[in-house]
Parts: structure tokens; C-alpha cells; sequence
């Protein structure tokens, strides 16, 4: 063990899938060390106890929230003190309240995974996309009923339809090419336009345009305050009627109860979802509509991508531990 790794603790919040032989490997820079605590007020306790003292560095998984509950200002302010560098295991890193890391003293250091996720969730997207067009689960709920096709209404093709990109970071750039495979036209609305090379010809419109000249709608961007029902009441109804919404991102982009009421009306055709405001709940508006197609939040859910996120994420710890730079800080933390 080299002697940065004296005396150097590293906690695991959640369990590793994957890619344990990577994990197991990080002993060589700091010793490897487990939670017992099964939630918050036993995690906070034990962090008021002094047993984490000595920890330099955090892997948490997306499930680790089970445990801890959101990584908040409290649990922040209770982590050691010894604490410099938190990797997460997941691109969308809303459960991090990244302010709070930055001003503590000395600040603790977020990474993300930021680029290991976008071929798996824009499959997904594009999972829904098809399925939701097509109506696919109507057909399938039908089917299981005993009643073959039923009375499912029929679908849309996605060929010449305007696909309406709202975050055109990885997982948006890579559904555009995937779409434009199922000849879609595809327009997108960002904080910031993207160069010609990075949108590779997708054309930047104003939040309103995309809202009125999509046929479908994709939501891929990530959650914070400023994005928080960034889709609701007013934004449903400046869509064009028989919209398809489609959202991969987090649960609470979307107002989920403005949505509801627009699938009722006719509004919206319907709708593909990935992730949900209250996951693991489910609203049961969304579950009783048949013109919905659900999925359990399985975005990333395959070997290959589980195992290169993990990689990914303990790649960042090692890299901290060995250089002092996390391989991929969080944007709000890049010039730190």
C-alpha cells in the first residue's frame, strides 16, 4: 500500500453490482469500509458517533438513498470532518445539494458519471417514443385481457414527425441520431445553444417553439431548482393537441398531476415514462391510463452500463485519492 493510503478510509454507501474486482482494488490506496446503518436517523447517529472519522472519500450508489435520505445541508454538516471527495454513482446527481458541499469548510468534492449513461437511457427514450407512438401498451394491456386488439386506438409512425429535445446534453445528442435513424425531424430548446459540430445539425428553437411544433416531446434534463415543473398546466397547453411526452430525466421536470389532467382531456395522445415525482409511487392516474407505457426507472439497467458506471464512479475515487482531481467533477464544481 502506497503511503497516501495510510490511515485513509474510503465508505461504500449502498453495494457494488458489478464491478467488485474494481472496488475491491481501491484497498491499495485507502482502507474500504461499509455502513451499517439501514436509515437516516442510524446513519446520522452514527455520524455524530464518530465512526466515520478518518473517511476521505464517499461512493454512493442511486439506491444508497434508502439509507441516507437526501444529502442534504444536515447530513452534510454531520459527515466527517476528514471528508473531501463524494463520488456518485449516476449522472443526475439531484439528491447531492452540491451548494452545501461547496460551502462547507473544507468543501467535499461531487463527481458524477456523466457520459456512461447516455446509449442505455437514449434506448430507452427511444423505447418509449416507439411504444408510446404506437400505443404499443394498450395493445399489450388488450391482449392480456383476453380481448386480442381490442379497443386500443390506433398508433402514429414516428416517420416525419418533429421530436422536440428539451436538454440536449449526451443522453440528447445521442437520442437525436437515434431518432433521426426512425426519420424524425428533430428540434431542440437549451439553456445554451450548442455549437453546429456538438447539436450535429439539430436546430435550436426558443422553450415556446418547442413547446408548439413538437410532435414529441423528450425531457433530458436534469433536475434543480430552476427546472423543477419546468413542464406543467401552462406548458401542456401551449402543445400542439395529440402531443406525446416522453420523459427519461427525473419525475419531478413534470408536473405529474398536470399531466394526468392532460392524457384525461385528450390533450396529450400519451405518454412513455422512465422515472416518477414520488418513486417508488406511482400516480394512479398514470397507472390506470392504458395509453401510458411505464417503466421502473430502467434507464441504465443492463450489465454493460451498470458495470462501466461503477467503474466509472470508483475511477473517480482513485483518481482523487492518487492526483487530488476527481476524473469528473460536477459542473457547478468545475472551476474549484
Amino acid at each position: 500500500m502506497g503511503s497516501n493510503g495510510a490511515g485513509t478510509k474510503i465508505l461504500l454507501l449502498g453495494k457494488i453490482d458489478h464491478a467488485q474486482k474494481t472496488w475491491d482494488a481501491l484497498s491499495d490506496v485507502g482502507e474500504l469500509v461499509k455502513t451499517g446503518a439501514s436509515n437516516r436517523t442510524e446513519f446520522l447517529q452514527e455520524c455524530r458517533e464518530g465512526k466515520y472519522d478518518g473517511v476521505v472519500a464517499i461512493y454512493r450508489t442511486f439506491h444508497s438513498i434508502s439509507i441516507t435520505g437526501l444529502i442534504d445541508e444536515e447530513l452534510v454538516n454531520a459527515l466527517p470532518s476528514s471528508l473531501k471527495y463524494m463520488a456518485h454513482c449516476g449522472a443526475g446527481y439531484d439528491m447531492i445539494d452540491v451548494h452545501a458541499c461547496t460551502a462547507r469548510n473544507p468543501p467535499i468534492r461531487v463527481s458524477n458519471v456523466p457520459t456512461a449513461v447516455d446509449d442505455a437511457t437514449a434506448d430507452v427514450n427511444i423505447f418509449l417514443i416507439l411504444g408510446a407512438l404506437r400505443n404499443f401498451n394498450g395493445g399489450m394491456h388488450s391482449l392480456r385481457e383476453g380481448k386480442f386488439i381490442g379497443q386500443t386506438p390506433v398508433g402514429h409512425d414516428p416517420r416525419g414527425k418533429v421530436l422536440g429535445i428539451l436538454g440536449m446534453g449526451g443522453i440528447g445528442r445521442n437520442l437525436k441520431k437515434k431518432a433521426e435513424a426512425f426519420g424524425m425531424k428533430v428540434i431542440y430548446h437549451n439553456r445554451r445553444q450548442l455549437s453546429e459540430e456538438l447539436s450535429g445539425g439539430a436546430q435550436y428553437v426558443t422553450f415556446d417553439e418547442l413547446l408548439a411544433t413538437s410532435d414529441v416531446l423528450s425531457l433530458n434534463l436534469p433536475l434543480n431548482k430552476n427546472t423543477r415543473h419546468i413542464i406543467s398546466k401552462a406548458e401542456f397547453a401551449k402543445m400542439k393537441d395529440g402531443v406525446v411526452v416522453v420523459n427519461t430525466a427525473r419525475g419531478a421536470v413534470m408536473d405529474e398531476a398536470a399531466l394526468v389532467e392532460a392524457l384525461d382531456s385528450g390533450k396529450v395522445f400519451s405518454a412513455g415514462l422512465d422515472v416518477f415525482e414520488e418513486e417508488p409511487k406511482i400516480h394512479p392516474g398514470l397507472m390506470n391510463n392504458h395509453n401510458v407505457i411505464l417503466v421502473p426507472h430502467m434507464g441504465t439497467w443492463t450489465v454493460e452500463t451498470m458495470t462501466s458506471m461503477e467503474v466509472w464512479a470508483i475511477d473517480n475515487i482513485r483518481q482523487a485519492l492518487e492526483t487530488g482531481k476527481l476524473k469528473s467533477p460536477v459542473p457547478e464544481q468545475a472551476d474549484m
